[in-house]
């Protein structure tokens, strides 16, 4: 369903949800230039620099909770469900260890907390980056000189619904020169998801209602395999690893269906995924003449998935319906910059460009069905080449960052070999940015940024392929969706313990999605994205101060849009607060407990639900002089969280309640020898492309 894609956009707009290190620490000229002001004086310790908010987590508390993710759920502005990171108030987010992106969730869970040093989060990243992204998280790790063999191992038993496990081991060789490091992960992860869906319309001139219900298991098991090595010469290094993914799902999904007073037709749906990919990544880097830097990054991926739908009515003369998809992706990318002085400032120039390749082979196995769900072949094609050029400088108070990016793009879509000229194009975009930021004295800053962005639609969402969902329900994509063409005011400020974070928004042809009827014998709805434009305004007020050993983390604040669709308006805001507290006792014990609540208000199309009052907490403890921890911890814990929401779209009312098994249980136990991190230094050479594949 595409529920779970609704609600990573709210997840990604209002956080209600995303290890290596380098021997040369990366310089962050925005960092050493830009004046600081501190938030407060005890560990963690928050700064606001320029449009970076930096938290400290070496020898603070935060230091033993167990992972980066364990961290990451306690800092300001940044919210953590299960394994995925969100930015509150922001899309697109971008997440860094020592200069190297994360390529997955794992990489969170084996970075140890005890191996951080800071967080920055960047709330207006420049041209360096992609224009398409929102924010930056950057983690730096402590450099830590270990020669010999490093073993780490965390297992993790979570029980809701069901149980899941994971365990991670990793192994590392350092001598000289040289690293070598293996990882591997296995996760099976066993959610469940319960809720009913009612469509309400008008059709054939008398009201109709299409409802179902869904019980819906997602049993799946996650491996990765990971090796590389770095080899690091005076100012000179070098390094490469390859990552093998595979994964496998089946899923089920048990309810009903009803059209009107019509007794209800029982339904399974059963669905099979799989898949994996592979990854061979390198980096060089150069450091000469002290100030200057050359950074190579190279990539190639490439992925292929495999799966069936199947679905019955074991109850009734109705015929099963079956459909098979496959889908394969290659993506050849490269990355090339310099950092030098220029003009009493650090300038940096570079390029960037990808070629990717993706088809998808959807085939309709089911005659009758066949006729309106037709089967498909997709194949698109797409070549960037893009230069940026930023530069930054600070004037006695003031300090000022710009920088541009110009893309080429060639686009080319085809169906069933036919290419689809509406929708290939050639596109040609020069995104600005530009951030200023006075300094009043060490307690009070103002940063005000703009930045303009275009965003591409996943390539999910670029499909012509539709899929069956029910006898009277179609979800699909929309090939002919438009690149967003984003406009970001963004407005940071500090003033002793509090905290101002706030964005204006204009979005040309971002996408939402709609109901609608869709031409065929019978009643059909169609449920799929379209291009819309909407202005968004997000506020939030965040204060912080330490209490002896209870550190709080308060945030509060608003998401308002306004967007009109037809003759609907979507304009309810919507108010959130999160309340996070971190206590550090003696003989090494950690308590977390972390409140959160939002209420009813609109997100693009969608009016979601109030969830006035969830709490996650936790309980920890370091043994063997830190060699050991133990965490146990509790999520949802009075069982309040629900993803409800309701859509009003071309006359269709949809009402939409489900629940997620959130409430639950997890015992976390790490062991790690001579602890090292990896230093492989490499960085994405296309960082967007990779999250639209």
């Amino acid at each position: 369903m595409k529920i779970r894609i609704i609600t990573s956009l709210l997840t990604a707009a209002l956080g209600f949800s995303a290890g290596v290190a380098q021997n040369h620490e990366q310089t962050d000229s925005l960092a050493r230039e830009l004046q600081e002001v501190v938030v407060t004086a005890n560990q963690p310790s928050v700064k606001l620099v320029g449009s970076t908010i930096v938290s400290t987590i070496s020898g603070s508390p935060l230091a033993e909770l167990g992972n980066a993710l364990d961290v990451l759920a306690q800092l300001p502005m940044i919210k953590v469900e299960d394994s995925a990171v969100s930015v509150i108030g922001k899309n697109n987010v971008e997440i860094y260890i020592d200069g190297h992106p994360m390529r997955d969730d794992q990489e969170l869970q084996q970075l140890l907390s005890s191996n951080l040093r800071k967080v920055e989060l960047d709330m207006a990243p420049g041209a360096e980056y992609q224009s398409t992204v929102g924010a930056v998280l950057r983690i730096t790790t402590k450099r830590n000189i270990v020669k010999g063999l490093s073993i780490t191992d965390q297992l993790q038993l979570q029980r809701r619904r069901k149980w899941s496990v994971m365990d991670n081991l990793g192994l590392s060789y350092h001598s000289g020169k040289w690293e070598l490091f293996v990882n591997g992960t296995v996760n099976h992860n066993n959610s469940i998801a319960k809720g009913f869906t009612t469509n309400s319309l008008i059709y054939d001139g008398k009201p109709t209602v299409v409802g179902a219900s869904q019980h819906n298991a997602y049993p799946t098991t996650v491996g990765v395999i990971k090796a590389g090595f770095n080899f690091n010469s005076g100012n000179r290094s070098v390094g490469a690893y390859y990552r093998y993914n595979p994964e496998k799902g089946d899923f089920t999904n048990t309810g009903v269906e009803w059209l009107d007073d019509n007794p209800a037709i029982a339904r399974v749906i059963d669905k099979r995924i799989r898949g994996c990919s592979h990854l061979a990544s390198l980096y060089y880097e150069n450091r000469f003449a002290d100030n200057y830097q050359l950074h190579f990054d190279g990539d190639f991926r490439s992925s292929s998935s495999h799966g069936g739908v199947a679905t019955t009515y074991p109850e009734s003369s109705q015929p099963d319906v079956c459909s098979d998809d496959k889908k394969e992706s290659t993506l050849w990318a490269g990355k090339l910059y310099m950092k030098f002085p220029l003009f009493t400032g650090d300038f940096t120039v570079g390029t960037q460009d990808s070629y990717t390749h993706t088809s998808l082979d959807y085939t309709m196995l089911t005659s009758p069905i066949v006729d309106y769900i037709p089967s498909s072949l997709s194949d698109s094609r797409q070549t960037s080449a893009s230069v940026f050029a930023s530069w930054k400088r600070t004037f006695g108070m003031f300090s000022l960052s710009a920088g541009a990016r110009y893309e080429y793009i060639n686009y080319d879509f085809r169906i069933n070999g036919k290419r689809d000229e509406d929708v290939s194009r050639r596109d040609h975009t020069l995104t600005p940015d530009i951030s200023l930021s006075y300094s009043f004295n060490n307690q009070a800053q103002i940063n005000l940024s703009y930045k303009m962005a275009t965003v591409k639609p996943p390539y999910s969402q670029l499909t012509g392929a539709l899929n069956y969902v029910g006898m009277h329900e179609i979800e699909g994509g929309n090939p002919a969706l438009h690149d967003e063409r984003m406009h970001d005011l963004h407005l940071s400020a500090i003033w002793k313990g509090f905290m101002l974070q706030s964005d204006l928004v204009r979005s040309l042809d971002t996408y939402a999605y709609v109901k609608e009827l869709y031409p065929a014998d019978d009643l059909q709805l169609l449920m799929h994205p379209v291009n819309i434009n909407v202005t968004a305004l997000s506020m939030y007020l965040i204060w912080s101060k330490p209490v002896k050993c209870w550190t709080p983390d308060v945030t509060a604040g608003v998401y308002r849009q306004w967007l009109r669709l037809g003759s609907n308006s979507y304009d309810k805001p919507i108010f959130s607060y999160y309340f996070d507290n971190t206590f550090s006792l003696p003989h090494n014990w950690l308590i977390t407990a972390n409140i959160s609540g939002r209420t009813e208000g609109d997100m693009h199309t969608n009016r979601f639900g109030s969830t006035l009052f969830t709490m996650d907490a936790s309980i920890g403890k370091t043994f063997l002089d830190r060699s050991l921890t133990l965490r146990l911890a509790a999520t949802d814990i009075f069982n309040t969280s629900n993803n409800d929401w309701t859509m009003n779209t071309n006359g269709i009312f949809v009402d939409k309640h489900q629940s997620y098994d959130r409430r639950g249980i997890s015992l976390r136990i790490i062991y790690n020898f001579q602890p090292r991190k990896s230093a492989y230094k490499g960085a994405s050479a296309s960082e967007s492309e990779m999250n639209r594949l």
